[in-house]
């Protein structure tokens, strides 16, 4: 019985640990900004994103769900052809929102 919670505990932790959101090559090019720094700005909407807050029954660091987050905010923001994003939220139960702008001038 210790061997298998032993291994439960060690799956869970491994599972947590791991960080299954990767940046995109288009989200790369996107930057998080204060609201002051888009006065300029074309906004193009809103990206609600959204991970899991609790795995097999345990929750989630805060600041790992946030840079998730962050990380899938950017690529949503890309996808819709913004450049720039602004947190529109805080991070309640694994989702945020971010306000998508388009900032910079095509080249």
């Amino acid at each position: 019985m210790r061997k298998y919670l032993l291994l439960y505990c060690i799956s869970v932790f491994l599972i947590t640990g791991c960080t299954w959101v990767h940046l995109t090559s288009d989200g790369e090019l996107v930057q998080k900004v204060m609201a002051a720094d888009v006065e300029e700005c074309e906004r193009f909407g809103e990206a609600t994103v959204s991970v899991k807050d609790k795995i097999a029954g345990i929750g989630r660091s805060n600041t790992k769900m946030a840079g998730e987050l962050l990380i899938l905010g950017q690529n949503a923001a890309a996808e819709m052809g913004g450049d720039t994003i602004v947190q529109a939220s805080e991070v309640h139960d694994g989702e945020q929102t971010f306000y998508v702008y388009k900032c910079r001038l095509p080249k």
